[in-house]
């Protein structure tokens, strides 16, 4: 089970560390000294459905050679300011990629495998659209 800590070090700024020892400095300061917890979500979210898009993909013999997820959320506009809606956009770029390929990768992400996606679910829309980006030839 993940054990995760937060410190307060001063003012509005923090320090999560995870059960493996890793990092994150998180503020609601404004100008920001961190990443604001709610914004956290969306990274959180971003890069757990990552992981699972290029380990589907790489199963798929179709690797990955750039990916980007872009998340955009729309909040309450009051307290407690709850996420109504995240759009995700995956920009990727590889070898003999497909649409199709892509974007059942996606799917397969958000439906069956991200915890976070699945906890989020519950309360946010989760709307997702796959670019592939065309490799640059240098």
């Amino acid at each position: 089970m993940p054990v995760t800590t937060v410190r307060w070090v001063n003012a509005k700024q923090f320090v999560g560390t995870d059960s493996r020892n890793q990092s994150v400095v998180l503020s609601g300061d404004d100008p920001a000294r961190g990443v604001s917890p709610s914004q956290m979500l969306l990274i959180g979210l971003s890069a757990c459905t990552a992981y699972d898009v290029l380990d589907i993909m790489a199963k798929k013999r179709k690797p990955i050679t750039m990916l980007e997820v872009i998340a955009n959320g729309e909040q309450d506009a009051n307290p407690p300011w709850a996420y109504q809606h995240i759009h995700l956009t995956y920009r990727v770029s590889g070898n003999n990629l497909t649409q199709k390929a892509v974007e059942q990768a996606v799917q397969l992400s958000q439906e069956k495998y991200c915890s976070v996606a699945a906890t989020v679910r519950g309360v946010a829309r989760i709307s997702t659209e796959v670019v592939i980006v065309p490799i640059v030839a240098q």
